[in-house]
């Protein structure tokens, strides 16, 4: 139990739910279980995002427009996750003939194993080593055991998991690991219909609702809780002027919950949240100002033919 309690993802649920207001981070929906909710979602019809970055992906000049001054170097990426996008660029860069190496960045050990496993069958030929753990960690570890120049991706609107300020601490710590020759590839999801923003983070079928309450349900696994899903509702909220959108955990009636492995009781009451999600949605300009606080320089940029996404090829300023 000892072991249990002194866990990273313990130490993460004790601080979060004994603070006002309470919050869970997101990066605990990805376990196994997670992981799968999470390839659905993508599947889904409202959830644009997906589609949209895989037509930038696809249909646009990514990896010609690299300048990086070299054919040889390495392809990390920040959360990988399934590679669907990745795959492209992949091979886009194999047919030019460029000698890559491919370094994906997950917390999740089985999502790395069956992005291995997929690789080496649809891509045989390229070269890939998994790297489990948080990403700062890994990217010093690399830099000290190669001297290749690095093509950084971190897509799928991840950057849009963090607030302003701290996305901007997040890209000034990325472009500190960059060489003259380095390059990030960054995804950002663009403001657009409120709409159509909500409706991706809150499905007809309800795939979106099982994504955040898998976060309890492995609470209650690993944890010794006893959430009872069926009085926890998922409830998402936009704002379009600061253009934040964000998840929470609503409780349908006052409760009290038990975490056996903590020894720890919590009082909720009826209405009360749990902030799990941000999904920051992004205006050109708030773009270039991010990455002129965070010392980076965009060289090129995408969008989709619907203008729903935008990819950046930034370098270091």
């Amino acid at each position: 139990m000892t072991d249990i309690a002194n866990s990273q993802f313990a130490k993460d649920v004790r601080a979060g739910l004994t603070r006002e207001p309470k919050q869970l981070s997101s990066k605990y929906f990805y376990d196994d279980k997670g992981d799968k909710i999470f390839q659905q979602i993508m599947q889904l019809p409202e959830y644009y995002l997906t589609r949209a970055e895989y037509e930038v992906c696809n249909t646009q000049p990514v990896m010609h427009d690299l300048q990086m001054n070299t054919d040889a170097y390495d392809i990390i990426e920040l959360g990988a996750g399934d590679g669907f996008k990745t795959k492209v660029l992949l091979r886009k860069a194999l047919a030019l003939g460029h000698d890559i190496r491919y370094l994906p960045i997950d917390i999740s050990g089985s999502i790395l194993e069956e992005l291995q496993d997929a690789l080496q069958q649809e891509i045989p030929q390229l070269t890939v080593t998994p790297q489990q753990g948080e990403y700062f960690g890994v990217l010093e570890d690399l830099a000290q055991h190669s001297d290749r120049p690095k093509l950084i991706l971190f897509m799928g609107s991840n950057i849009g998991n963090l607030l302003h300020p701290i996305a901007i601490d997040f890209l000034q710590k990325l472009a500190a690991t960059m060489q003259e020759d380095d390059r990030l590839f960054v995804g950002f999801d663009l403001k657009k219909d409120p709409a159509t923003i909500l409706a991706a983070y809150n499905d007809s079928q309800g795939v979106t609702a099982s994504f955040n309450t898998n976060v309890l349900e492995r609470i209650n696994r690993e944890l010794g809780g006893d959430f009872e899903l069926s009085k926890w509702q998922h409830q998402p909220v936009y704002n379009p002027e600061s253009g934040t959108c964000k998840s929470y955990l609503m409780a349908t009636e006052s409760q009290t919950v038990h975490l056996k492995h903590l020894d720890l009781t919590i009082d909720f009451e009826a209405y009360e949240t749990i902030h799990t999600e941000i999904s920051q949605k992004y205006s050109p300009s708030i773009i270039e100002w991010l990455c002129e606080e965070s010392g980076l320089q965009p060289m090129r940029h995408y969008t989709d033919s619907k203008g729903y996404f935008a990819n950046y090829i930034l370098r270091r300023g």
